[in-house]
């Protein structure tokens, strides 16, 4: 092994001395750039970080302002929902009147159809115990001649009496208009026709009501024609065919009075 002297050992000494500072400053330089570049790349990352944040801010605010739009759209489509329902419930309820109306209308339409047919149409009427089928202009004039008669307007209730019959000759008030026909004749003093009336209703009809009334109302007339005997026989038939009758009491009395 090589040996140094102590000459040659000091003069090493600066030479090395010298180097170990290189080295140290070197050193102490290297530390700096690396100091340097984690503060720059920490200013990076805080610049990045706040941009970041920034950027996410603004993203934020950006997706609550479009919230905020979106909020108000649909507040709006809401109330024109809300308006557009009223509006449908408005028109359900005119729609609503208007067909309860139109039901309205139609039954009214059909009643009064229904009337008019009515009115066309024969009814079942009852008249001194009888009951017909009479057509509605029928039972208006037997009704117009018969108001006529009991006014005592006796002329006129003749002559509204006859027209009936020649209009309606087949009708089921015949008998009792011929009736009221020979009374309206009788009050006129037409006993001869009043007592052809009475005696075509008694020939007719035997057992309607009003047959013990028109015999006793024959030998009235044949009373007034100063047939007694005529009418002698017709209140002995009158008492002998109706004994419980109002008519044959009134005979019996008048069968008194011409013996």
């Amino acid at each position: 092994m090589k040996s140094f002297s102590v000459a040659q050992v000091l003069r090493c000494i600066p030479l090395a001395l010298a180097l170990a500072g290189a080295v140290q400053a070197h050193a102490g330089l290297f530390d700096d750039e690396e100091a340097r570049r984690a503060i720059l790349e920490l200013r990076q990352k805080d610049l990045d970080g706040e941009q970041k944040l920034t950027e996410e801010i603004r993203r934020s605010t950006e997706e609550a302002a479009q919230l905020r739009r979106s909020l108000i759209d649909l507040q709006n489509q809401l109330e024109t929902l809300r308006a557009e329902l009223a509006k449908l419930r408005g028109q359900d309820e005119q729609l609503g009147r208007d067909v309860a109306e139109m039901q309205r209308r139609q039954k009214d339409g059909s009643q009064s159809l229904e009337d008019r047919l009515r009115k066309l149409e024969p009814s079942r009427e009852t008249l001194d115990g009888r009951e017909f089928l009479a057509e509605p202009g029928e039972k208006r004039d037997f009704e117009s001649a018969f108001a006529i008669f009991r006014k005592g307007e006796f002329a006129t209730a003749q002559t509204a009496f006859v027209d009936f019959l020649n209009r309606y000759p087949q009708t089921g008030y015949r008998p009792s208009a011929l009736f009221w026909l020979g009374n309206a004749q009788y009050a006129t003093k037409d006993y001869k026709d009043a007592l052809a009336n009475f005696r075509a209703l008694v020939a007719s009809s035997a057992g309607h009501v009003r047959v013990p009334e028109a015999v006793l109302a024959i030998a009235n007339c044949q009373l007034e024609l100063k047939d007694n005997r005529g009418a002698r026989k017709t209140l002995e038939d009158l008492v002998a065919n109706y004994p419980g009758s109002e008519a044959a009491a009134a005979g019996k009395e008048r069968l008194a009075r011409l013996k």
